[in-house]
């Protein structure tokens, strides 16, 4: 029996997650499956990976093989690598000790890079909603600029106006005198 580490799609449509699964590979995709090791979500920044290292460990130990995707995933999250470390341990080329400070050293830089990333991600948010915030400013600066041109033409048009009001009000006051 060929046993696979691979997907399984659920959700709706245009927003799916997956539940990271050891299943037989005759199964369907959605189908029966041995044993559920983690989940998946692409739909957040970044990526919400959920997994249970020991169990995949487990299974790659004992041959199930991982589908690219699967792969790229235990990569990610150190299994490969923890996989490879152990090899080492096995043949003698390390103790169980190197290994282990080898694996720790390197999930503390995988998390410092994914928190710079979210922190870069909220820096960056940040800094659109301020551009977002002076460019409405801006906007509405013009507006109140263009609203109090026209009200001073409009002053200035009724100001004229009632000059000539007056001024012809006046001749026909000294036109009807004469």
């Amino acid at each position: 029996m060929a046993v696979k580490i691979r997907l399984q799609r659920h959700g709706k449509k245009n927003f799916a997650f997956f539940h990271i699964v050891v299943a037989d590979s005759r199964a369907p995709r959605d189908g029966r499956f041995i044993e559920q090791i983690g989940s998946y979500n692409p739909n957040t920044n970044p990526a919400t990976i959920v997994l249970n290292h020991e169990r995949a460990l487990a299974w790659l130990n004992v041959g199930a093989q991982p589908t690219l995707t699967a792969n790229k995933i235990l990569s990610y999250e150190g299994v490969l690598l923890a996989k490879h470390l152990q090899g080492g341990v096995k043949k003698g080329a390390l103790t169980q000790e190197q290994a282990d400070a080898k694996l720790a050293a390197w999930k503390a830089e995988k998390a410092a890079k994914v928190e710079a990333k979210k922190a870069g991600l909220s820096k960056d948010a940040a800094e659109a909603y301020k551009a977002a915030v002076a460019a409405e400013a801006k906007v509405n600066q013009e507006r109140a600029e263009a609203i109090a041109k026209r009200k001073a033409e409009a002053e200035e048009a009724a100001r004229a106006a009632a000059e000539a009001a007056a001024a012809e009000a006046a001749e026909a006051t000294t036109e009807s005198a004469e």
